[in-house]
C-alpha cells in the first residue's frame, strides 16, 4: 500500500513536466501527423487521404533531398567523433594554458550557424581568402570553385566545426574517466599506443560515442542555415525542401509529410546507430 502511494505521488509530481511535453510540445507533433493525412488543410476541405504521402514518396526531389540530408548528417556526426578523439587524448595530458585551449575549442558553440556559414563563404568563395592566398603563392593560375559544391563538403565541414565542441565534451568526459592505471597496464603488457587506443580507449568510450553520434545526427538532419548558404544548388536538404513546399508553394500537407519523414528518418537512424554500437560497447572477451 505504501509503495502504491509513493508511486502515485511521484506520478502526480511528474504531471507538470509530463503534461507540458505531451500537451503543449506534443501538440505540434500531433498536428503535423494529422495534417500529413489530409486534415487541417489551409485551403479546401479537410478529409482523410493518403494522396499526399503517395505523391511525396514518388517525388524524385524528395528522394534526392533525403539521400543528401542523411549523407551529410552521417559524415558530419562521424567526422565530429573522429576529430574529437585525438583532441580528447591530447587534452587528457597536463599542459600549460589548458583552460584557454579548451575555451577556444568550445567557441563554435557560441557562434550562430548562419554567421558561421557566411564566415565560411568568405573563406572559400571564388575570390575568398583561400583562393587569393593560392593565387598569391602561384600555386594556381585562376580561382577554384569551392563554394556550393555538388557533394556538399562545405556543409559537412561546417557540421563538423559546429558540433566538434559538443562531441569533445561527451567523448572527452569518457576519455578522462579512464583511469591511468588501466592504460599503464595495457602498456606494461606490450600494447602499442594504437593497440591501447583501439583495445582500451575506444571500447570504454563507446557509450559516449553512441550518444554523440545520435545527437549530432539528429541536429544535422534538420539543418537549414548551413545548406541555405553553402549547400549545393542541384538539390535540397529536407529542411529547406519542407520550407519551400510550405512557404513558397503553399502545399502545407506535403510539407507535413516531409516533416514526418524527417522525424521517422531520425528515429530509424538512431535505432541503427544504437543497434550497431551497443554490442561492441557491452562485449566481453577473455584475457589474453
Amino acid at each position: 500500500m505504501k509503495n502504491w502511494r509513493n508511486d502515485a505521488v511521484a506520478w502526480l509530481l511528474m504531471l507538470s513536466g509530463l503534461g507540458t511535453i505531451l500537451l503543449l510540445m506534443g501538440s505540434t507533433f500531433y498536428v503535423v501527423i494529422v495534417q500529413s493525412l489530409g486534415w487541417f488543410n489551409i485551403e479546401g476541405d479537410s478529409n482523410f487521404s493518403l494522396e499526399y504521402w503517395r505523391n511525396m514518396l514518388q517525388d524524385e526531389v524528395l528522394q534526392s533531398a533525403l539521400f543528401y540530408s542523411v549523407k551529410v548528417s552521417l559524415l558530419g556526426s562521424f567526422g565530429s567523433v573522429i576529430f574529437a578523439y585525438p583532441l580528447a587524448l591530447w587534452l587528457r595530458k597536463p599542459m600549460a594554458y589548458k583552460e584557454g585551449i579548451i575555451a577556444v575549442l568550445r567557441a563554435p558553440m557560441f557562434i550562430p550557424g548562419l554567421v558561421a556559414a557566411f564566415l565560411f563563404v568568405n573563406i572559400v568563395a571564388y575570390h575568398g581568402i583561400i583562393n587569393e592566398l593560392l593565387l598569391a603563392l602561384g600555386i594556381i593560375s585562376e580561382p577554384l570553385r569551392m563554394q556550393n559544391d555538388d557533394f556538399g563538403w562545405g556543409v559537412v565541414i561546417l557540421q563538423i566545426w559546429k558540433n566538434l565542441p559538443f562531441a569533445l565534451i561527451l567523448v572527452g568526459g569518457a576519455v578522462n574517466a579512464i583511469r591511468n592505471d588501466v592504460l599503464d597496464a595495457a602498456s606494461n603488457l606490450g600494447a602499442s599506443r594504437w593497440r591501447s587506443f583501439t583495445g582500451v580507449v575506444v571500447p570504454l568510450t563507446l557509450p559516449a560515442v553512441q550518444v554523440t553520434l545520435i545527437l549530432v545526427f539528429i541536429g544535422a538532419l534538420g539543418d537549414f542555415a548551413f545548406f541555405s548558404v553553402t549547400g549545393p544548388r542541384n538539390t535540397y536538404s529536407l529542411a529547406r525542401l519542407m520550407q519551400a513546399t510550405a512557404m513558397e508553394y503553399g502545399e502545407w500537407n506535403n510539407a507535413a509529410v516531409i516533416a514526418v519523414i524527417i522525424m521517422v528518418t531520425a528515429a530509424i537512424c538512431t535505432l541503427l546507430i544504437a543497434t550497431l554500437i551497443t554490442p561492441f560497447a557491452t562485449r566481453k572477451g577473455e584475457v589474453k
